[in-house]
């Protein structure tokens, strides 16, 4: 089977590990696999096996923003047809994440029969949160136009709930299918050394972004009263790290708060921390949930739209949910902290990446 994976780049972030990681389980159970990447960025090691391609259109016209969807769709058209005309057709295309879903939405030479949007997030609260009466109704309709009559595979229930009940999307098709772990790597990987490894610390892995509301974290690790550190674990603008390093000063906690950026490889500081805590608005499934478990690290997040709650609940650890709130939060690492729970393994088999892997390949 040829199989296409389409991203708008790869910078260190959920859904694009999540690509990388079925777009080389699939190539390994023997399928042509081509991964095209609609920007230049790349923060992970490319799969062996995977045809790799980057697809931009570049312009310096004073319109370039009106025409940008449209020159960007032509320009993977041309791309997509050359590849086709060489190698024969898809049998199964599947394009990931919004931004990469406008441009995909307007190209000519993909069959829509054969193309899968997978949403990977809660589209209402990252992309709507913010707004607010007719600039929230226009912006809703714009979006759901894209995906309505459209095939629809969704990482978690409440991704794919949001989609319809929410922002009003009637999908020709739909699947839910959660994200993919290789459970044994993983687990390799977090053996390799850490710096960190004998320290008392919590961690926090994610993008410095306002849906991962770090400032909720810190405002909770201040009330905590913990005497271990904090380690956040995760790129960001150079605006928001300061905001946030700002604020963990204000709190004085700084010299308790560490700041280490983007890892390549998180695990073994997930594996030697004494929990994890995600304190975001929203999370599509939440991927360090599940990796943090692997690790053997227990899991605090809040009760937010999307995953965490799917995950926490199905491997029988729903008390490690919180209200959206910081004190909850807080109250909820000093308990964790002091009692650490037992984690059931087998609940996590659910997320094999050969099983996973399979439901994707049967949706062609």
């Amino acid at each position: 089977m040829r199989i296409l994976m389409i991203i708008d780049g790869l910078p260190g972030g959920g859904a694009e590990k999540v690509v990388l990681t079925l777009s080389e389980c699939m190539q390994q159970m023997g399928h042509d696999v081509s991964l095209y990447s609609l920007a230049e960025v790349c923060a992970y090691k490319l799969p062996e096996g995977v045809a790799y391609k980057v697809v931009t259109q570049h312009s310096k016209a004073p319109w370039r923003k009106l025409t940008e969807l449209s020159r960007r769709a032509k320009k993977l058209d041309q791309v997509l047809s050359k590849d086709e005309a060489a190698n024969g057709k898809f049998d199964l295309i599947i394009s990931n994440l919004h931004k990469t879903d406008r441009i995909v939405a307007r190209c000519k030479a993909i069959d829509p029969a054969r193309l899968w949007y997978c949403i990977h997030g809660v589209l209402s609260s990252t992309y709507l949160g913010h707004r607010k009466g007719l600039n929230y109704t226009l912006k809703r309709n714009k979006m759901a136009k894209i995906y309505q009559g459209k095939n629809i595979t969704a990482v978690s229930q409440a991704v794919l709930d949001d989609l319809i009940d929410v922002m009003g999307v009637t999908p020709a098709k739909t699947a839910v299918i959660n994200n993919p772990f290789d459970s044994a790597t993983l687990r390799q990987r977090a053996s390799e050394p850490c710096d960190l490894a004998g320290t008392d610390y919590i961690i926090n892995v994610a993008r410095i972004h306002p849906q991962k509301r770090q400032d909720r974290l810190l405002h909770a690790f201040a009330k905590s009263g913990l005497p271990c550190k904090l380690v956040l674990l995760g790129t960001g603008t150079e605006e928001r790290i300061q905001a946030a390093k700002s604020l963990a000063e204000a709190l004085n906690i700084a010299d308790r708060v560490l700041f280490l950026g983007f890892k390549e490889n998180p695990f073994p500081y997930i594996k030697h921390a004494r929990m994890m805590v995600l304190s975001s608005d929203s999370e599509g499934f939440g991927n360090v949930i599940v990796e943090s478990l692997m690790c053997g690290t227990p899991v605090i997040s809040t009760r937010c739209p999307g995953g965490p709650e799917e995950i926490l609940v199905k491997a029988g650890m729903a008390d490690l949910l919180t209200p959206i709130d910081a004190q909850a939060l807080a109250d909820k690492m000093v308990e964790i902290y002091h009692h650490l729970p037992h984690i059931n393994e087998s609940s996590l088999e659910h997320y094999d990446v050969k099983k996973i892997t399979q439901q994707y390949t049967e949706l062609a």
